[in-house]
């Protein structure tokens, strides 16, 4: 087993060993509190912010994918192409605004909690996702598509069994990272009420308490790494099942 590989495993079992039982770690935490301030963060469960915070990213990227990848696939299309700039500039939303200028506005309309997080990280998600595609898809080889056509299979065909699979791997990149960025983006969620690990955050910096600060950061900066990795792994073993690999060598 390779030693990168060892290494996560590791930081992947301290992280969940830490998630469930966090007081184990309160010595070394302790040495970052001052005053009597508590070392573990106690003003809810860890695990439960933690899952609540992957929850809101998976549902986040998961409408940005659906809708990045649709309108990817709409504007390759001959029916489509005129599209492609309305497409680009609705991608470009979310870069263009600031996810703390989209809450912001959002809170009017949605109210405090979850939701203006998810239209926030849904937004901000959507550009990498879709310029992935969109490259995938353009640049596919000339003579697949074309043998593709000989054989005549019909548009729906050539879409779903040859070009989604060969463009797979350049799309799960883009997917990697929106994902990772939305990790990250999530935290300030906490700052209208919704649960993320922002809530440790904000709970250590009104509080003065750096424990606090490092824990939520740390578990957000593990997870993203673990996550990436995970999804640059699959990326690589999509590339080597669909023969790019061998081409990308060459």
């Amino acid at each position: 087993m390779r030693p990168g590989i060892v290494v996560r495993i590791i930081a992947f079992a301290i992280l969940l060993a830490f998630l469930i039982v966090p007081d184990l770690f309160a010595p070394v935490f302790g040495l970052l509190t001052k005053n009597g301030q508590p070392a573990i963060y106690n003003q809810g469960s860890l695990l439960d912010l933690t899952f609540n915070h992957l929850a809101i990213v998976f549902a986040a990227t998961s409408a940005a994918t659906l809708i990045a990848v649709s309108l990817a696939i709409l504007v390759t299309r001959s029916f489509g192409v005129e599209f492609l700039p309305l497409s680009r500039s609705l991608a470009n939303i979310g870069q263009t605004f600031p996810p703390v200028a989209v809450l912001a506005l959002a809170v009017p309309v949605l109210g405090f909690g979850t939701a203006p997080t998810l239209v926030a990280l849904f937004l901000y998600g959507l550009l990498p996702i879709f310029e992935n595609t969109l490259t995938g898809l353009v640049n596919l080889p000339q003579s697949v598509t074309e043998a593709a056509k000989g054989v005549g299979m019909t548009w729906a065909q050539r879409l779903f069994k040859i070009e989604l699979p060969l463009a797979l791997p350049v799309i799960l990149a883009g997917i990697r990272l929106s994902t990772v960025i939305s990790l990250a983006t999530a935290t300030i969620g906490s700052t209208v009420a919704a649960r993320t690990l922002g809530e440790v955050i904000i709970a250590g910096l009104t509080s003065n308490n750096t424990a606090f600060v490092l824990q939520g950061g740390l578990i957000v900066g593990v997870l993203a790494v673990l996550i990436y990795d995970s999804l640059a792994a699959l990326e690589r073993w999509l590339m080597a099942r669909t023969g790019q690999a061998k081409r990308a060598a060459a």
